[in-house]
C-alpha cells in the first residue's frame, strides 16, 4: 500500500507549482483561496442483475475496485426490494470508493496517463459537468487499469468516475468553466467538440 506520510504525488506537485499560477492568471483571482482545486474522486461499479443472480459477482467487483483505487471499496446496497428482478432491500449490487488527497491524485494520474490511452478507439472524453464544477465520466471496461489482471477477471464491469472540485462561479466565469480549466491543467483529454 501507499505510504501517504512521506510522499507527494506528481500531479499534486504540478498543481502547486504550475496549475495554480496559470489559473490565477487566466481568471484573475484576488486571493489564492479562490483558485479551484480537486476535492475528491468517487469511483462506482454497478453490478445490477449479475449480483442478484450470483453474490460472488458483487464481491468480485468490490475486490477489483479495491485494486484500482488502492483503498478498500465498500458494497452498495439496494434501497428497495423489486420482486420482478428478485432484488431484496439490502442486497449488495455494486461497489464504491471515495478517494481524497494522495490517493486521489495518484488515481487521476493513472487514469489520464495509463488507463485512458489503453481504451480502444479512444478520442477523448466529453466535457460533462453538472453546473457546480463537478465532472463525471465513465469507462465501459474496468480492465484498462494495469492493476487488473485480464486473465483472472470473471466479469468486465463498467465504471463511473466523478471528480468533485471546489470551483465556484467567479465574475463572468461559471464553476464548470473553471473546473474544466483545472482538469485541462492536469492534461485531461477533453474532446474538441
Amino acid at each position: 500500500m501507499l505510504d501517504t506520510a512521506n510522499y507527494t504525488p506528481r500531479l499534486k506537485t504540478q498543481y502547486r507549482e504550475t496549475i495554480r499560477a496559470a489559473l490565477k492568471e487566466q481568471f484573475g483571482y484576488k486571493n489564492d483561496m479562490q483558485i479551484p482545486r480537486l476535492d475528491k474522486i468517487v469511483l462506482n461499479i454497478g453490478c445490477g442483475a449479475e449480483a442478484v443472480r450470483d453474490s460472488k459477482k458483487a464481491k468480485s467487483a468490490i475486490e477489483d475496485l479495491t485494486k484500482i483505487a488502492g483503498q478498500q471499496a465498500v458494497g452498495t446496497q439496494a434501497k428497495q426490494s423489486h420482486a420482478p428482478f428478485r432484488l431484496r432491500e439490502g442486497m449488495i449490487i455494486g461497489a464504491k470508493v471515495t478517494l481524497r488527497d494522495v490517493r486521489m491524485y495518484e488515481f487521476l494520474d493513472r487514469l489520464i496517463t495509463v488507463a485512458m490511452p489503453r481504451i480502444r478507439d479512444f478520442r477523448g472524453v466529453k466535457a460533462s459537468f453538472d453546473g457546480r464544477g463537478n465532472f463525471a465520466t465513465g469507462l465501459k471496461e474496468h480492465i484498462v487499469f494495469p492493476e487488473i489482471e485480464f486473465d483472472k477477471v470473471d466479469e468486465v464491469w463498467g465504471m463511473d468516475i466523478i471528480i468533485t472540485t471546489n470551483a465556484k462561479a467567479f465574475g463572468e466565469h461559471s464553476a464548470d468553466e473553471q473546473a474544466k480549466a483545472l482538469l485541462t491543467g492536469f492534461n485531461m483529454p477533453f474532446t474538441k467538440a
